[in-house]
């Protein structure tokens, strides 16, 4: 995939880098066995986010699984969940 800016160059619209970083609708609470309705837990993700790839983690909540296998794209999609969440506090 080619690397595109998400700043404007000579006229050009900045790109929509949020609708290219979420492929798919309900990837990381597939991963984590949470159903999409229900919210997933700040402190499971900053678990993940702090854990090296490769390790496993255990869920400090109930819900979803128990144990979790911390891979570069469950790391990736927890990071962007923290980062969307940031956002959605500024605007209110």
């Amino acid at each position: 995939m080619k690397r595109v800016s998400i700043y404007s160059r000579k006229g050009k619209k900045k790109k929509k880098w949020i609708r290219r970083a979420v492929k798919k609708e309900g990837g990381l609470s597939r991963q984590l066995g949470i159903p999409k309705k229900e919210r997933i837990p700040t402190t499971l993700l900053r678990k993940i986010k702090n854990a090296k790839v490769g390790t496993t983690i255990t869920n400090p909540t109930k819900t979803g699984k128990r144990r979790i296998k911390v891979t570069r794209l469950l790391k990736k999609r927890a990071v962007l969940a923290l980062t969307l969440r940031k956002f959605r506090k500024k605007k209110k």
